[in-house]
């Protein structure tokens, strides 16, 4: 196990993505249980995905914002492609921890879409990059992805597996994001970890994602796609699950040591945050009818196999996802937890009062 070694109350925290899925469930989780915590987000609030589920994001951190004495919200409107921005950012603040989050996600987009996946996952890192340089951190953490194990015969899929084999342009980005942050870490002594998240779903989450979308489509009266027949496997991990993985890994900076030689050791990590245990897609897909029909999005009398096709795989997808967490679970006596059913159960509950 690992020793604490960054404290966060009374800190300043910068999140970019702090109105995307994982970004505003961490900012929520931090102004919850963190004292006197200063939370800077940072979001383009773009339209990849519809406004208004990132602006009822924002809209409950602002209400526990006004509520949690002690604890100040910040936001702004911005990409973390804007250099100036974020210079401007941490010079102003004085962020002590930086989360980067802020990500063009998805990885059939990444192939009609290449420019702004090299716009906010290349050059936007760059510039966070640049700014922990120029504004030392006491850490640096930062999203990856399981995209950059691509297609890895092995599995589970390990942090110590080779992954120069990507699939997707977003999986390129993400592993490009490894190896900058190695090099800062190691040129300008860094302390930086990255998390390689597993399908991440739950309420009020990412509507191009196989869980939202045949949710809306199901109600639609529309069939949903199935790929690779059905024989795809996800490790699907519940946002606060990712959270809480989040939270631990924040405050274990890995430690600054020189080697041998008298040069900084890379303070550089990464782990994988994922449930460990890989649904079938069919299996998925029956547990969300059933849960989607518990909670009156769908009638009790719903005919699914009217509504299910079963098709080849897509371009950039991969047949299974499935997270090793020995060395989330060895460092932090930390291991995701949740069953698919609970928490589909809660995006279902959730769906129906937003959507109902």
């Amino acid at each position: 196990m690992l020793t604490p070694n960054v404290d966060l109350n009374g800190k300043t925290v910068l999140v970019t993505g702090a109105a995307g899925f994982i970004g505003s469930n961490l900012v929520t989780e931090l102004m919850k249980t963190v004292d006197k915590i200063k939370i800077v987000g940072i979001d383009n609030m773009n339209d990849y995905y519809d406004v208004a589920i990132k602006e009822y994001r924002l809209e409950e951190i602002e209400k526990l914002a006004a509520e949690k004495s002690g604890a100040e919200w910040i936001f702004i409107k911005g990409s973390i492609a804007d250099r100036a921005l974020i210079d401007r950012c941490f010079e102003e603040n004085g962020i002590d921890v930086a989360v980067n989050l802020a990500a063009q996600a998805g990885v059939r987009y990444s192939i009609t879409n290449p420019d702004v996946y090299i716009e906010s996952n290349l050059i936007g890192f760059y510039n966070v990059l640049e700014a922990c340089r120029n504004h030392p951190v006491e850490h640096l953490v930062y999203a990856s992805s399981s995209s950059v194990y691509g297609s890895n015969k092995k599995i589970p899929y390990s942090t110590d597996d080779k992954v120069d084999n990507p699939v997707s342009l977003y999986a390129a980005t993400k592993k490009s994001n490894e190896l900058m942050a190695h090099a800062y870490s190691k040129l300008y002594n860094i302390p930086s970890t990255g998390l390689r998240f597993f399908t991440v779903y739950g309420p009020a989450g990412r509507p191009d994602m196989a869980y939202f979308g045949f949710t809306n489509k199901l109600r639609n009266g529309e069939k949903i796609q199935i790929f690779n027949f059905g024989n795809c496997k996800r490790d699907f991990t519940y946002v606060d699950d990712i959270v809480e993985g989040i939270k631990h890994v924040m405050q274990c900076a890995p430690e600054k040591e020189n080697g041998a030689d008298g040069l900084p050791i890379p303070p550089y990590r990464v782990y994988n945050i994922g449930n460990n245990s890989p649904e079938n897609l069919l299996d998925f897909v029956d547990i969300l009818q059933q849960e989607l029909i518990r909670a009156g999005v769908l009638p009790a009398d719903y005919d699914f196999e009217a509504h299910k096709e079963l098709v080849p795989m897509q371009a950039g997808d991969v047949p299974v996802t499935y997270a090793d967490t020995s060395a989330l679970e060895r460092d932090f006596g930390f291991k995701p937890s949740t069953s698919l059913r609970d928490g589909l159960r809660k995006f279902a509950e959730w769906y129906k009062e937003f959507y109902m």
